[in-house]
């Protein structure tokens, strides 16, 4: 039977549009706040290196026509396997001297989303939060219970003590030394500097992913557990845009900072640029936070706000050449600028 010509228009508009003609993307972050006097010249080179590598790893998946679900969660993995960043090997300690990890992944095609949060043993927990999503009818699943499906989902566990590195606890101490001085807040301030790790990908159909990991914040107590496993605060993605976001969690949380860019460019018909710094450079910074975020939208333009020194940041399009920049003073040229 055929259908009246205004219920075929309303579905039609009803439906999500795919970039016509848009060339697979990924662009990555390795976390906010980054300072020139923190970096040693041999860390600085480390961390570019990181990032073109965690860049073409992702470009592989992509340009074999995979979707943009598998780039992202292979650019996350060289990232949580590199001790330069905050996720996986070289997480930062919580209080008690542990390191509790955090990472969500979302779908922007079919909107489906895994997260795990507070685990202690997942090598690559954005590796565990992809078999949340698709092995299993939850979006998070949380410490001893996401390893105990880790191990169902033959997801590698390793020792604690791999993720260790002295770097990240002196860290810890001097976050002691300081508390225990009577320093409010010092944990926080300590933290800021240390980054989340995340990467949003278009696909050669349009599709867009975004997936975030973390060893959430220095001298974290309390089991606290920041934006990046939330879907909707540090992670979001649908047909309109992908967004991975890095700073101080509890200010994404509380602005819904991921989904309000998405939300922007969805309903406002905001750029990603215009979207990101109203809510990354202006609402998060009035209530007193700090951070970042990359964002990409369903036609392959980006973009990389932050309001700190510096953010580990790249990306890579379909001529497979991977950019890559750390400070606020780097020209980084992003696709549609």
């Amino acid at each position: 039977m055929s259908r009246p010509a205004g219920v075929l228009l309303t579905l039609c508009l009803s439906m999500p549009l795919l970039a016509a003609g848009a060339e697979p993307v990924l662009v990555l972050h390795g976390g906010a706040g980054v300072e020139r006097k923190d970096l040693s010249p041999a860390e600085e080179t480390a961390a570019r290196a990181a990032l073109r590598q965690a860049l073409l790893s992702g470009h592989r998946a992509l340009a074999a026509g995979k979707p943009a679900l598998e780039a992202v969660t292979a650019a996350i993995t060289v990232l949580e396997d590199d001790p330069t960043f905050n996720a996986g090997k070289g997480a930062v300690f919580t209080h008690d001297g542990r390191n509790e990890l955090d990472a969500s992944l979302m779908d922007g095609a079919s909107l489906k989303a895994g997260a795990v949060a507070g685990v202690q043993r997942v090598r690559n927990p954005i590796l565990l939060a992809e078999a949340v999503m698709q092995h299993s009818p939850h979006v998070m699943m949380v410490g001893q219970g996401a390893e105990a499906f880790a191990a169902t989902q033959g997801i590698s566990l390793v020792d604690p003590s791999y993720f260790r590195t002295e770097k990240r606890w002196q860290q810890l101490q001097r976050a002691l030394k300081e508390e225990a001085a009577g320093q409010a807040h010092a944990d926080l301030e300590t933290a800021r500097h240390f980054g989340t790790v995340g990467a949003v990908a278009l696909d050669a159909q349009g599709h867009l992913a975004a997936g975030t990991s973390t060893g959430g914040m220095t001298n974290k107590r309390y089991g606290r557990v920041g934006d990046s496993p939330i879907i909707g605060a540090g992670t979001y993605a649908n047909a309109t845009c992908a967004v991975s976001g890095t700073g101080w969690g509890e200010y994404y949380i509380r602005t819904a900072a991921a989904y309000d860019i998405c939300a922007r460019m969805q309903y406002l018909k905001q750029g990603p640029v215009e979207a990101g710094r109203a809510v990354i450079n202006e609402r998060i910074p009035a209530l007193g936070g700090d951070g970042g975020a990359i964002v990409l939208a369903a036609d392959g333009r980006a973009a990389t706000p932050f309001n700190t020194q510096g953010m580990y940041r790249g990306w890579i399009g379909a001529d497979g050449v991977p950019h890559v920049a750390i400070f606020a003073d780097e020209p980084l040229p992003l696709p549609g600028q």
